[in-house]
């Protein structure tokens, strides 16, 4: 290449450390042009995820002003805009870190292609996750289908090392246009929710370090126990944080790690929860089709219903059922999602509606803030009992046992349900705030009666399991 500038295509690695490309760059010497793309792929982000990667690259363009570069920002497809920015900078490469959604693979693939192809070096690297997908295989070469033997070979494999930040990067002299971030609208389909949810982000890689060390300083210790009760601070709520790559994995891996080492109680469940993550990506780089499809084919015959009034209930947070509700609520207020509340909200669609996983897969990835491709597949299809390593169909989760498990207290349910309470806190009137204009909710309203009574719902899906069965 010489010396001419390097172009770094900035995805969902949005940090300073532990960033495999940027040390790479940074050790090169050559001169850097920083882009972030709103390219299609980008664009068809849902409405909640789109607007918080736009905070992210704000953050992460502020960021970069302070080791001497800037973020460049172009909105097109990814081959047209890259090359355009080639030919305007002299660029010799263009790298990125890896993404392995069908999506991206088939985008990044083509545009490898055609940069190469154009005597532009094109280069990819690792970094979104602890192992790439293919690299944990099973003893004869294949892929894992069940967790606990991924579990089992992934852990004792050794990770790198996080790379520290760069204290100063060498820029170009002669600075590209840029787009504004504001003229892309990134928060336009949030509409009134965007000024609720924002009260709730921790948006940065300071942010995202700061809530780690806060994980690690105290709840950790608790986290296996409490990790399931949604009305505790006992999880490390990272999730928004490592999908927008405001944090790296293999930093977070090694701050669980060094916590285990330490004796900290919890800190093994936190490792295996992180795997839980890896296993996700490594089901989707070997059967795409999990984004999609049923993992499962014998369940392509199954009777779920498409979408109809009673999901649109539950969209609404309005089944008359208060853990249910309680958990779509919160992520209307939030932009998250409590990971006990999203299986007990899966199962109550899936199986005491009826509703098919895509009709809740779908509407997850417009609303998380925390949406990530192959943990809301894998979650929706083991929840739903098509995927792999799923609970079996029969095992349907009654919301109201469930409230009586993990949370006794009623605590969760009077955060987000404004009806449950004489004097409701402003996060359960907030979710009224939040909500589309159009569905008509305001506070003092009455709460709903249930959309079905628990114990027929349980029979009608065990019916139409036992009736597939026969």
């Amino acid at each position: 290449m010489s010396d001419r500038p390097l172009i770094l295509w900035f995805r969902r690695d949005l940090r300073l450390s532990d960033q495999p490309m940027l040390a790479a760059a940074a050790a090169s010497g050559w001169a850097l042009v920083p882009v972030f793309l709103l390219d299609p792929e980008t664009e068809a982000l849902g409405a909640a995820p789109k607007w918080r990667l736009g905070l992210s690259v704000e953050a992460f363009g502020k960021a970069l002003e302070g080791v001497g570069v800037r973020l460049v920002l172009r909105r097109g497809s990814a081959l047209d805009a890259l090359r355009g920015l080639v030919v305007e900078t002299g660029a010799g490469g263009v790298w990125w870190s890896r993404l392995y959604d069908p999506a991206s693979v088939a985008r990044d693939t083509a545009v490898k292609a055609a940069l190469k192809a154009e005597g532009v070096e094109a280069r990819s690297f690792a970094g979104h996750l602890l192992h790439e997908p293919w690299a944990v295989e099973t003893g004869q070469g294949g892929f894992y289908r069940v967790f606990t033997p991924y579990w089992t070979a992934m852990r004792g494999l050794p990770v790198t090392a996080p790379a520290v930040a760069p204290t100063g990067l060498r820029g170009v002299e002669r600075w590209p246009v840029s787009d504004r971030l504001e003229d892309w609208r990134l928060g336009a389909a949030m509409n009134r929710g965007a000024e609720v949810v924002a009260r709730h982000q921790v948006v940065g890689e300071a942010a995202a370090r700061s809530r780690l060390g806060a994980f690690l300083d105290g709840p950790v210790d608790r986290y296996g126990e409490m990790r399931d009760f949604p009305g505790v601070a006992g999880t490390s709520r990272l999730s928004e944080n490592l999908t927008c790559g405001e944090i790296g994995i293999r930093e977070v891996w090694h701050a669980g790690l060094r916590a285990r080492d330490e004796g900290r109680a919890g800190a093994e469940s936190f490792l295996r929860e992180l795997a839980w993550r890896e296993f996700s990506y490594h089901l989707m780089h070997h059967t795409p089709e999990i984004t999609r499809g049923n993992w499962r084919a014998e369940w392509d015959g199954f009777p779920w219903r498409g979408d109809n009034p009673d999901a649109e209930r539950w969209r609404r947070g309005m089944t008359g059922e208060p853990f249910v509700d309680a958990a779509m609520r919160e992520m209307y207020v939030t932009g998250t999602m409590h990971n006990r509340a999203r299986m007990v909200a899966a199962s109550y669609l899936t199986k005491h509606l009826m509703t098919h996983w895509k009709v809740g897969l779908d509407w997850f990835a417009d609303c998380l803030t925390d949406w990530d491709p192959a943990a809301n597949a894998m979650g929706w299809q083991w929840v739903a009992g098509s995927g792999p390593d799923s609970a079996p169909f029969f095992r349907i989760f009654n919301p109201g046992g469930q409230a009586e498990k993990f949370d006794a207290d009623g605590r969760y349910r009077r955060r987000f349900v404004a009806e449950l309470s004489g004097a409701p806190g402003p996060e359960a009137l907030a979710y009224f705030a939040a909500v589309p204009r159009s569905w008509g909710l305001v506070p003092g309203q009455a709460y709903p009666a249930p959309v079905v009574e628990l114990a027929a719902g349980r029979a009608r899906a065990l019916a139409a399991y036992g009736a597939g069965k026969a």
